[in-house]
């Protein structure tokens, strides 16, 4: 199955430049952490755009609020881009600016959860570690007949997902990017295309006849449509495109029904300051 993966991977893995050979572990971590909930198409201009503006720990940990949330764009969860500054400032502060290659070393950092540091070990540092996201964790699934992980991860997912893994460091990264590959392009969640899957030879799933997921009461899908969550977006674009504070009256005549929830929630967070009447971006208020 591990011959027959990664040549599927070798041919057809997309050519996404985090994987180009000597690419830094600071710019996997970046990637890592846009990559939450985020799709990759969006991830790539920004992702770009960081690498080149912020290449180390160091240059990112000195920047201003302002400057780094102007930059995240529509990423969404913007306490993402301020968590990546509080860890490239632990980085230089504790680890000498360099990143560092344990998961236990990993785990430490602000806002670096398992996979993450799972990920960063396997493709930032090329050693063995257990990956589990999204795509791997469904493939894995249906590896042993089902049509779906749990909503949370089990004991027994990471049991699975640990037996099938290579013991050798380089072919346990392998093993890690083919298969996330193979359950974003092939072994997806609605439409899976399982005439092209390299390892359906081993799939008890497809072998039981595609059983129904059995987990499906429990599923939760997230709305966006008339949310806090799109409140929020709604001014943290405004005022990532602002030259300067924005008054309140005018943010609540874009979302009536939710601004001030969500402008609480924003200055509880950081993402925004407010002086009076106005808000703007952290660090961008006049003095």
């Amino acid at each position: 199955m591990f011959d027959e993966l990664t040549a599927w991977f070798d041919a057809e893995g997309r050519d996404l430049p985090w994987r180009a050979p000597g690419t830094p572990p600071w710019h996997i971590l970046i990637c890592e952490v846009m990559s939450q909930q985020t799709p990759v198409a969006r991830v790539l201009p920004a992702w770009l755009e960081w690498t080149e503006r912020w290449p180390t720990p160091r240059d990112l940990a000195g920047e201003s609020t302002d400057e780094i949330l102007r930059a995240w764009k529509s990423l969404g969860y913007p306490r993402r881009a301020l968590r990546l500054r509080e860890c490239a400032q632990t980085i230089v502060d504790e680890h000498g600016g360099v990143v560092p290659s344990t998961e236990a070393q990993l785990l430490a950092l602000p806002g670096i959860g398992h996979y993450t540091a799972a990920a960063v070990v396997a493709f930032g540092f090329g050693g063995r570690s257990l990956v589990l996201d999204t795509n791997i964790r469904r493939v894995i699934a249906r590896l042993h007949g089902e049509a779906l992980p749990p909503p949370t991860l089990t004991k027994g997912e990471r049991e699975r997902a640990a037996a099938l893994l290579p013991e050798d460091r380089e072919e346990s990264a392998a093993w890690n990017a083919g298969v996330m590959e193979l359950g974003a392009l092939i072994c997806t969640a609605r439409s899976p295309r399982c005439g092209e899957c390299p390892v359906s030879d081993w799939c008890e799933w497809r072998q039981q006849g595609f059983p129904a997921d059995r987990h499906a009461h429990r599923r939760r899908t997230q709305a966006w449509e008339g949310t806090i969550r799109q409140a929020r977006g709604t001014i943290m674009k405004v005022l990532r495109d602002s030259d300067g504070p924005v008054e309140i009256t005018a943010l609540r005549q874009a979302d009536p029904a939710r601004a001030d929830e969500a402008l609480k929630g924003l200055l509880a967070d950081g993402l925004i300051a407010r002086s009076g009447d106005s808000v703007a971006l952290p660090g961008s208020l006049d003095t």
